[in-house]
């Protein structure tokens, strides 16, 4: 399990992951705020279902897409936390926005 550094200080803010509210410092990104709070995955893959983690921490890899507030496909470790941000795991492939699901192409 993730751990932070005893010297780490910071304001702390609250969000909410999956429905729970999670404690984060002020600066960390999405990504590091979830592990630290041993949330586990972030998606899972669109084929397999296969669950996924954060992996490179640095947005190259793609790993640690969720949805917050309502926008899917967004890389977690690329993102500041902030105080009352709403942010859920992304099951699979999000269609595109204005994408029906029975419009024949």
């Amino acid at each position: 399990m993730l751990r932070r550094l005893p010297e780490q200080k910071g304001r702390k803010v609250r969000f909410l992951f999956e429905g729970e509210q999670v404690s984060a410092l002020e600066g960390d990104s999405v990504a590091a705020a979830l592990m630290a709070a041993g949330a586990g995955t972030t998606r899972t893959t669109p084929k397999s279902g296969a669950p996924r983690a954060p992996y490179c921490m640095m947005g190259v890899c793609f790993e640690c897409l969720v949805e917050i507030d309502g926008v899917p496909n967004r890389q977690s470790c690329l993102v500041e936390v902030r105080d009352g941000m709403r942010v859920r795991r992304q099951q699979g492939a999000p269609g595109l926005p204005g994408e029906a699901d029975d419009d024949p192409v």
